[in-house]
């Protein structure tokens, strides 16, 4: 009886683990979704494979290619401790202690909590190794000198874990949390500075040199030029299929990460997210007033 009971729970904790790695990957495969990962680390427009890199991102201060972040052990990240990953979403630092450039959006993914930013690892690292060279950054100097990205952290740049707002519901502290870390929403729709920080005193209020020099809507509750005469379901409808209340479409960059990330994300999150948007301070945005 003792042999029995004893394979019995050798059985059960077996399954048990099993069960617990499943959720967990596919916990991770619902945040690399939400976060964005497929979008920016696939090369779409090349037929690249899923994460393998070389998404050309142009900036102001050059083009920028994404790196693979496939778990291949020396073209990828699958030589990555947890630590490494960790240093690398919440500080922005490379395993070799250098620092990222704040294309990677690092300065929001700081305020991801470190269990989510684990399960997104998990899930990575259980997708097949795709032996792809990193494609070199055609950057020129200073801006290639990822030293100067010291300086610019001590000036921009505040880690630390998103921590929920005391009197506000759970919905509202969700959809934070996903606009202000997981899903990074100020990334694209805040202003920068000449510095290319994010201005944070118009944050969300929409800018004409977005990624790639897109013009990126103002999602703040001004009336007039952001999105203070939607009431949430029209929030929840652009996320979920791109469709504005005037039954026009979004493009670009935003139609990408709808296709790529937010069409994943379940009714709870997506109305979360637009809980929250509709307390976001109107901001007017004076330099384009057609930007919705």
């Amino acid at each position: 009886m003792t042999r029995i009971a004893g394979l019995v729970v050798i059985l059960f904790a077996s399954t048990f683990g099993a069960s617990v790695a499943a959720d967990e990957l596919s916990r991770g495969a619902y945040l690399v979704r939400a976060a964005g990962c497929i979008g920016c680390h696939t090369d779409i427009k090349g037929r690249g494979p899923a994460l393998a890199g070389g998404r050309a991102i142009k900036t102001p201060f050059g083009m920028f290619y994404s790196p693979n972040i496939t778990p291949h052990p020396v073209m990828g990240i699958g030589a990555w401790s947890d630590e490494n990953f960790l240093a690398a979403l919440g500080h922005g630092i490379r395993p070799d202690g250098s620092h990222y450039f704040p294309v990677f959006p690092y300065p929001s993914y700081a305020a991801m909590r470190a269990e989510d930013a684990l399960a997104i690892k998990a899930y990575l690292f259980a997708q097949a190794p795709v032996a792809r060279l990193n494609k070199a950054h055609d950057v020129p100097p200073p801006f290639s000198w990822r030293w100067t990205v010291g300086f610019w952290k001590w000036l921009y740049f505040k880690p630390g874990p998103w921590q929920d707002r005391p009197g506000r519901d759970a919905a509202w502290n969700r959809g934070a949390y996903l606009v202000h870390a997981m899903a990074h929403c100020g990334e694209c729709h805040t202003p920068r500075n000449f510095m290319g920080a994010m201005d944070q005193s118009r944050f969300l209020a929409g800018t004409l040199e977005g990624p790639d020099g897109e013009l990126v809507a103002n999602i703040t509750t001004d009336p007039k030029t952001g999105i203070g005469d939607w009431n949430a379901a029209d929030i929840v409808q652009l996320l979920r299929d791109g469709t504005k209340p005037d039954y026009d479409d979004v493009q670009g960059g935003m139609a990408e990460a709808i296709r790529e990330g937010l069409v994943y994300m379940t009714d709870n999150d997506l109305n979360a997210i637009a809980r929250y948007l509709r307390t976001v301070p109107p901001i007017i945005n004076r330099v384009e007033r057609k930007a919705k």
